[in-house]
């Protein structure tokens, strides 16, 4: 007889209940301190030191869903995937979006002949994991070259400021997606009563979504205003596109982990998890961050 009694669920490390939180929080926002430092210092003195960082996060970001597709028996190539995703990062910050739409395809066509040399058995699945990865990852993440391209107008850099309108356009994107995290999580975490998507995110609530819209649109309002010199309005739109994207993004995270039977993509970063257990709100709001500062504001 067929045992159709399901698996228990793995039981909590009572060592590692950090109540509501569900984080270390200290550790998390010694982890995030660090984190912003790095890339605050390396806009601030060079920007192609920001590059860096990004194909740093690239390579790690890879590796994370790697590991991640073992557990179902997906296996990533890896290697033209990260080679790959560097050069299309590299020629969106030189070259723009034609030679980023160039890479891409020639990314997606090596990565699924590299995966022939394996023979017949699971090409679709581990083709279908790659192209979904490249798009994932190096693809989104080359909008953040995009954004570090512009030029526009001189912003500070007219008064002797180190940070030109393509440093202060990453610097309000990733601003404006921080306060969406922060926002959710404090008013979640005072608050938060009504699940979200309880199956998906339990800990997501509706209380958390509102914080997270309060805190979007006063600092995409005061970032656009005062640091890009932009209309104030603009400031509430790209508030609003944003605490939807990163939301967006936190939740697709989540399936994807449920999927996998994962908790975190890592450990790489403590308090944190993985590197894309804090990418996945950026990634998700990049695109149309730069897509709406490209045209309103730059």
């Amino acid at each position: 007889m067929t045992n159709t009694t399901p698996p228990a669920a793995p039981q909590k490390d009572p060592g590692k209940d950090h109540g509501r939180a569900g984080r270390n929080v200290p550790i998390s926002i010694a982890s995030g301190v660090v984190l912003l430092a790095v890339i605050g210092a390396s806009l601030y003195f060079w920007k192609p030191a920001f590059i860096a960082v990004v194909l740093l996060a690239l390579l790690i970001a890879v590796w994370e869903f790697e590991q991640g597709f073992k557990q179902k028996g997906i296996d990533l190539p890896r290697e033209p995937i990260q080679v790959g995703g560097m050069a299309m990062i590299l020629v969106a910050f030189v070259w723009g979006t034609p030679a980023l739409v160039t890479a891409t395809a020639m990314t997606a066509l090596v990565s699924m002949l590299w995966i022939l040399r394996r023979g017949v058995d699971g090409y679709v699945r581990d083709a279908s994991a790659s192209i979904f990865t490249l798009v994932y990852l190096p693809f989104l993440a080359s909008f953040v070259a995009l954004m570090l391209a512009e030029d526009g107008r001189p912003g500070w850099a007219e008064s002797g400021g180190h940070f030109d309108y393509g440093s202060l356009g990453v610097i309000t994107f990733i601003l404006v997606t921080i306060a969406s995290d922060i926002g959710g999580f404090c008013a979640g975490v005072l608050f938060g009563k009504h699940p979200m998507a309880p199956v998906i995110s339990p800990k997501k609530s509706w209380e958390g979504f509102a914080g997270s819209t309060l805190a979007c649109v006063a600092v995409g309002w005061a970032t656009v205003h005062y640091l890009l010199e932009g209309d104030w309005w603009v400031g509430v739109v790209l508030g609003l596109i944003a605490v939807v994207m990163a939301t967006l993004g936190d939740l697709c995270e989540s399936v994807i982990k449920r999927d996998l039977g994962i908790k975190d993509m890592s450990q790489i970063i403590p308090g944190h998890g993985g590197l894309m257990d804090r990418l996945d709100s950026l990634l998700a709001t990049i695109a149309p961050t730069w897509l709406l500062l490209h045209y309103l504001v730059f």
